[in-house]
């Protein structure tokens, strides 16, 4: 059987900063982010679909709109996040690594993915995070 993949990409806005970045990612910024989601299934559904695209939305898509959309990630170990955090307690989000784009898709495969795609018999297989129109990465 051939390999079948349902894909869907979402647009969300949010900032971020690379703490240690050598040049201007070190500083406070955001971008309009792009991630496009690559969902995979052993068989087909009775109607014929991986996933239906309205369950992408639901489950990964609107993990990023609750979760990350115009909030700001700041590593838990960069000396600005307690300071971040107390200025700004709901829009400031305190992650585990620091948000590269590379770090951020790794998450969105590695923990996102299999949290929000339990019991549907479909696996996250990759994410194509686009920072700018010229640059993204692609995690799988």
């Amino acid at each position: 059987m051939n390999k079948i993949q349902a894909i869907r990409y979402h647009d969300i806005s949010m900032g971020h900063r690379v703490y240690g970045h050598e040049s201007k990612c070190a500083h406070l910024h955001g971008h309009n982010y792009r991630v496009h989601f690559t969902v995979e299934g052993d068989q087909l559904d009775a109607i014929g679909r991986v996933l239906d695209f309205s369950d992408i939305k639901s489950k990964l898509c609107m993990w990023l709109e609750d979760n990350w959309d115009h909030k700001f990630l700041v590593w838990s170990e960069d000396p600005f996040a307690l300071t971040l955090t107390e200025l700004d307690p709901t829009g400031v989000v305190l992650v585990d690594f620091n948000p590269t784009a590379e770090n951020m898709g790794q998450y969105i495969i590695n923990t996102v993915g299999p949290l929000q795609l339990t019991g549907t018999g479909c696996r996250l297989v990759s994410v194509q995070l686009d920072e700018t129109r010229k640059c993204s990465v692609s995690c799988s």
